[in-house]
């Protein structure tokens, strides 16, 4: 049986420039990040929505290669961090 994991992190708030999504929207203020990995892909998908919306909007770059669950939980905190932070780009050439 094939592994999979997932996180999601509530309450983000997003820096001032907000984050991109691949429709070219740009979402602000309060939002979600929610990561799913599975082994059998080893790939990570990083969506985000804004706070209490139901649809989940992948990030530019998304999926990304993920050889395992620990990395992919890592490759989460690390976009949480970068989208709270104001970062740019961050999934360019499928990595943060």
């Amino acid at each position: 049986m094939p592994a999979w994991a997932s996180w999601t992190t509530p309450a983000v708030y997003a820096a001032p420039r907000g984050v991109r999504i691949c429709d070219g929207r740009v979402l602000t203020g309060e939002i979600g990040v929610h990561t799913t990995w599975t082994e059998t892909e080893q790939l990570a998908h990083i969506t985000v929505q804004y706070t209490g919306a139901n649809d989940w909007h992948p990030l530019p770059g998304s999926p990304v290669p993920c050889r395992s669950e620990e990395a992919s939980r890592t490759l989460h905190d690390t976009v949480v961090h970068a989208i709270q932070t104001g970062q740019t780009g961050l999934l360019a050439a499928g990595r943060p």
